[in-house]
């Protein structure tokens, strides 16, 4: 079980987000803009991948179903390709999204629950064993890049209070072994606003951080869920079999059957029916027992502050390149409560943290330098500094804020004086 990083707030709690940023110059570059929805509901969905396929380039669409994607004008001419889950995957041509304005994708359904199962092996423990094995064969060997945009952002209650975001190298060394060792992580640059009202400002360290594109990598790093020896900790369990990416998935469930001195997760993995690479991993921390949750996601609070963890989450998708699986989506929530000895009331905080892959660079000779290295005990609250920088920005793909988020940035821009 892995021990995540644990990151210093300074006038807030953080956690993570994710980037990448196209090499190209923004003259050549041709901006997607447009809207997904379900067809037959007509609701925006969130969290779709939008992508080149081959091209190493995407995004995601954010809580209004909002996407915006930078192209080289070479590729203006190719395919364009929507995957969600529970949605059958969309193509369209790139040419076909009005530059001018945005065009609205929709979506079909697809029925989640394709029948009866077919038993692995007669036992769900001993499909995850397989698909751990397999991992060799399904994902990279060699070292490569992953550019990443990565947003943080802090709730009070239903308003924001913090928003950093910023552009992340990820050095990943290849998956022969489950160790993540040997991964790094770079930061080219951040940007933040945090509010300015006395009442928003809490000083705790809680997990989360840039670092998260590492240790939540969980088909990578043996120590963040289960490995060979720790399987035994969790029992599992077919549920059904799912379209995702257009390939039939298995669906297994796991939970813990043991108590330790921390806390377990349980949630579900989609195994591809063929290959048997994980896709998807959706993970919940259990808080029931708040003394051992407090002490996983809490390592230091001001005196009289009391912290009470709510809900722990996160969602890891891969996604295929070439022959091999990559690893493409995290998002992480955290929600929590304090209050202060005497009051009478709490104030509820929920910390989101979203990343994602948009370009990768194969090249097995990729490294970061040890003086670039973005330190696992680092504070990305401190190093995205104030820095709203519009050239430098523009040739970054990154996931557009929803509008909740825009109005948040416009209201925490108008104040005069930033954290």
């Amino acid at each position: 079980m892995v021990r995540f990083v644990l990151i210093v707030l300074t006038a807030l709690v953080g956690i993570c987000d994710v980037l990448a940023k196209d090499m190209m110059s923004a003259d050549s570059l041709v901006t997607l803009k447009g809207t997904v929805r379900d067809a037959d509901s007509n609701k925006r969905l969130a969290n779709v991948n939008v992508y080149i396929p081959g091209r190493n380039v995407g995004t995601v669409t954010n809580g209004d179903g909002v996407f915006a994607l930078k192209i080289g004008r070479e590729d203006a001419e190719g395919k364009l390709l929507f995957s969600c889950l529970g949605y059958a995957n969309y193509r369209m041509s790139c040419s076909d999204l009005n530059v001018e304005k945005a065009t609205t994708v929709y979506l079909n359904p697809v029925s989640r629950k394709l029948g009866e199962v077919t038993v692995y092996g007669g036992d769900a423990k001993c499909l995850v064993e397989e698909a751990l094995k397999k991992i060799e064969v399904n994902y990279p060997q060699q070292n490569h890049l992953l550019n990443m945009f990565y947003r943080e952002t802090i709730m009070k209650g239903s308003r924001f209070v913090g928003i950093s975001e910023g552009v992340m190298d990820v050095v990943k060394d290849g998956y022969k072994r489950r160790s993540v060792l040997r991964d790094r992580v770079r930061m080219q640059r951040g940007r933040r606003l945090l509010s300015q009202k006395a009442r928003d400002t809490l000083a705790v360290k809680v997990q989360g951080g840039p670092w998260l594109s590492v240790y939540l990598d969980i088909v990578k790093n043996a120590e963040a869920v289960f490995d060979s020896e720790t399987m035994s900790f969790y029992s599992f369990r077919h549920e059904h079999l799912e379209m995702l990416n257009d390939r039939l998935h298995y669906v297994v469930s796991f939970k813990p059957t043991v108590s330790l001195d921390y806390p377990l997760y349980s949630g579900l993995l989609f195994i591809d029916f063929q290959n048997l690479s994980i896709s998807r991993a959706e993970l919940s921390l259990d808080v029931s027992d708040k003394e051992k949750a407090n002490k996983m996601l809490l390592q230091k609070k001001p005196l009289g502050l009391r912290f009470s963890a709510r809900e722990a989450s996160i969602v890891v998708t891969y996604r295929q390149h070439g022959d091999r699986m990559l690893l493409d989506y995290m998002k992480n929530t955290i929600r929590f409560k304090c209050d202060w000895k005497r009051r009478l009331f709490s104030s509820a905080y929920t910390a989101v943290a979203e990343m994602v892959v948009v370009d990768v660079d194969d090249d097995t000779l990729t490294s970061i330098p040890y003086s670039e290295l973005y330190g696992n005990k680092r504070m990305f609250s401190d190093d995205a500094v104030q820095n709203w920088d519009k050239d430098y920005w523009k040739d970054y793909n990154i996931i557009e804020p929803t509008e909740s988020l825009e109005k948040a940035v416009t209201k925490l821009r108008g104040h005069t004086n930033f954290l």
